[in-house]
């Protein structure tokens, strides 16, 4: 990897940072981690490292630490930086800042200060998963962690059960068994569900198979590392030739036929080929 020491007009940079192989970042990300004028992070060692990694010299630069723990008084300092007029990076410990990490309080500041807030984006814990989990990518709900208590966790399963998109939470290995458990019990155990473990990492592994068995899985033997877990969406009613017809006339008006097929066929989650035939009739009228 190379970077680039370039000028950063002032500005708030959050900084997509590996979920596990190094060499995952980006070389905007390194440039930006070169140049600006203040570096914050959410674990100064795991940044340090990386920056070591990458042969980024701190050249004089102390790194922020800004997480859960650091208070508002970080926060502060950030934001005085900024308003003098300097560069300032934020990355998370790992993946895209703010997705379940403490950048939100400074993004908003930031931004209702006047200052300018932008990224180097790269890599994400949420959408590697979803890309190798098999489950439908159409539409997701990224649900964090879930609460550590079963009584509110069951709660909050319960609130999503019925979301009309593919599930996906963080877990630590230690509660993931119990989670399971509840999830299969709450959104029903024969859902589709994938566990992903480790991503980019050595050991990455991805177990792809209903919320039953991943429960009971992990009931007879624990995991380690970082875990994705995804659950597919409730499974829709059938619909009805009518209701598919008149998805189709209304597809149609806007697609073609090959097209209007293809998205009422992914809606309903129906056999692409009868509704294809639908459409041809529909089409030809």
């Amino acid at each position: 990897m190379t970077y680039q020491i370039v000028p950063l007009p002032p500005g708030l940079y959050f900084v997509g940072t590996p979920i596990g192989t190094a060499r995952d970042i980006t070389l905007r990300a390194l440039d930006v981690l070169a140049s600006a004028d203040v570096i914050a992070a959410e674990d100064t060692r795991s940044l340090r490292r990386l920056l070591e990694i990458h042969g980024v010299p701190l050249a004089g630069r102390r790194i922020v630490a800004y997480h859960d723990h650091s208070g508002a008084g970080a926060r502060a300092r950030l934001l005085a930086a900024l308003a003098d007029g300097k560069s300032v990076a934020y990355a998370s410990e790992a993946g895209m800042p703010l997705i379940a990490d403490p950048g939100f309080d400074l993004s908003r500041a930031a931004a209702e200060a006047g200052h300018m807030v932008t990224a180097a984006p790269g890599p994400s814990a949420v959408l590697t998963a979803l890309t190798l989990a098999g489950l439908p990518t159409d539409a997701f709900f990224f649900a964090g962690f879930l609460p550590s208590a079963a009584k509110a966790r069951r709660t909050r399963l319960e609130a999503l059960r019925d979301m009309p998109g593919t599930l996906v939470f963080y877990e630590s290995p230690k509660r993931v068994a119990d989670s399971l458990a509840d999830m299969a019990q709450v959104l029903g155990d024969a859902r589709p569900a994938a566990l992903c473990r480790e991503l980019t990492k050595k050991f990455e592994e991805v177990r792809r198979v209903p919320l039953g068995d991943l429960a009971a899985q992990l009931a007879a033997q624990g995991v380690k590392g970082e875990i994705v877990l995804l659950v597919d969406r409730v499974p829709p009613e059938a619909a009805s030739e009518a209701e598919i017809e008149k998805a189709l006339l209304t597809a149609l008006e806007s697609h073609s036929v090959k097209d209007a097929a293809d998205l009422v066929s992914r809606m309903h989650r129906m056999p692409r080929r009868p509704v294809y035939q639908m459409a041809l009739k529909l089409g030809g009228k």
